[in-house]
């Protein structure tokens, strides 16, 4: 075989040559200890929350007790998951410290994630490729929300995408799993054999205090994303979507303006969502292969933005 000589020809191809050369010896841009490219995402767009990896401690199999011996007030907000005949309930003012937990209902392994600046609440599936993975939290965000990471991996995935952004992970999706936020005493009354989180996690933490202040119900967002102004940045907000296809919004106040529900049709499926101010809590009727997310109307927007909403029909 005849061996090819690579010739410069003059001082710009020097020059591109030394460029090509440094950049093929530059180190991958990093976060946290995270390589952040190549990536789903742009590197630039992944910004550091404040605390490093693992700042937020992710809690795994904690401990959790009969509604019965709980002692958690009716009104204390939770994201409830029911399956295989078993129900569990995961207090906010709990999930507001740890972000995550790493779990087990019903044999199935989940992973019960919420992103207080966002508002978003959402379980998944933790077994990918037949594998079960365990959770961190990145202490980065992307669109102001929540990225966790894989430990087996070290992948970073983002919450309401609900897929990998960077890693050998890359590109994979997490399966979501149907849960509900409302008070603890609704929940407890519709599944009546239901266990909740404790307080004894392990971690010393006021989970009487939300370390986020007025947050929720000011107009602050804390990091930079392209916000929708057609309402109120914290708006409660139910997304649906498919994923890789159609996504809508159905604001609370628009909910509120029709009556407090609605029932039409959604990528060709019936469903109905409704919205009820005194407990603030969201109810749908979809088919399972309709994804629900719950969060606050800014973030819902920055991930979806060509989503259509409903607006109530003029009276």
């Amino acid at each position: 075989m005849r061996r090819i000589r690579a010739v410069a020809a003059g001082p710009v191809a020097a020059l591109l040559l030394l460029a090509a050369t440094a950049a093929a010896h530059a180190s991958p841009r990093t976060a946290n200890g995270f390589v952040l490219e190549p990536g789903e995402i742009p590197a630039r767009e992944i910004l550091a929350g404040g605390p490093p990896r693992d700042g937020i401690p992710a809690l795994t199999h904690p401990p959790h007790a009969s509604a019965e011996a709980a002692s958690w007030s009716d009104d204390a907000v939770v994201i409830g998951v029911a399956g295989n005949g078993k129900a569990r309930a995961y207090p906010l003012d709990i999930l507001v410290w740890h972000e995550l937990v790493n779990d087990t209902l019903g044999g199935r392994p989940i992973l019960v994630s919420f992103c207080p600046l966002c508002g978003t609440g959402i379980v998944f599936d933790r077994r990918i490729d037949g594998s079960d993975r365990t959770f961190g939290v990145s202490g980065l965000l992307y669109r102001s929300d929540l990225l966790l990471y894989d430990r087996e991996t070290e992948s970073l995935w983002s919450q309401i995408a609900a897929k990998a952004v960077t890693g050998p992970s890359r590109g994979r999706r997490l399966t979501q799993v149907r849960a509900r936020i409302m008070p603890w005493g609704r929940w407890r009354k519709q599944h009546p054999d239901t266990t909740v989180l404790t307080r004894d996690t392990g971690h010393r933490r006021d989970y009487g205090r939300s370390p986020y202040g007025d947050y929720p119900e000011s107009e602050r967002v804390l990091f930079p994303v392209s916000l929708d102004r057609r309402y109120h940045p914290k708006t409660p907000t139910l997304g649906l979507r498919i994923p890789g296809g159609a996504a809508r919004a159905f604001p609370a106040v628009e909910l509120l303006r029709a009556g407090g529900s609605t029932e039409e049709r959604f990528a060709g499926h019936r469903v109905r969502v409704a919205y009820d101010p005194e407990t603030r809590a969201f109810e749908v009727d979809a088919p399972p292969e309709v994804e629900i997310v719950e969060g606050f109307w800014f973030a819902w927007m920055a991930f979806h933005p060509d989503a259509s909403v409903y607006t109530a029909p003029d009276s």
